[in-house]
């Protein structure tokens, strides 16, 4: 049997002092932290919705998207219809901003996102009151910092 996939496109958003921006999904059972963007419209390139995404989630509009530089993919029932995601993950370097969703926040709570913020890597590292997805994020991001982006993008695992 063939899985229905929903396709997606998230941002690894740095600051110039290397914070990375996260949102923070809230459901019934559970709750994390996670790279922003969304699922891509019909016909809609990962680019396009990428930066449809951030406009809507973070009001963010100037900025130069980077390098395809992970791939994520997980088999979940969603309540789409979906059977799981598979999200390509670009890299996006910018001044730091104060997130303004200009779908307003009763539109980002139906979504499930309740919180928006920077975080260094440290920070994520000694967390242990919260998950993160990916699960392994403070070291995928901790190696992007040393060795750049990678030639090939790098499956990140759940």
């Amino acid at each position: 049997m063939d899985l229905h996939l929903r396709q997606a496109a998230r941002a690894l958003i740095l600051d110039p002092d290397d914070h990375v921006l996260l949102v923070r999904f809230v459901f019934p059972s559970a709750m994390w932290w996670a790279l922003p963007g969304g699922g891509l419209d019909v016909d809609e390139t990962p680019e396009a919705g990428l930066r449809r995404e951030l406009h809507e989630e973070l009001g963010l509009d100037d900025f130069e998207l980077g390098p395809h530089i992970w791939t994520r993919e997980q088999v979940i029932p969603m309540i789409t219809g979906h059977d799981g995601q598979v999200d390509r993950i670009h890299l996006v370097r910018t001044t730091r901003f104060e997130p303004a969703p200009t779908i307003g926040w009763p539109a980002l709570r139906a979504e499930r996102v309740h919180e928006i913020r920077w975080w260094t890597v440290d920070e994520i590292a000694r967390t242990t009151d919260a998950r993160f997805a990916p699960q392994r994020l403070d070291r995928l991001i901790a190696d992007l910092l040393v060795h750049g982006p990678p030639a090939e993008p790098i499956d990140t695992g759940l």
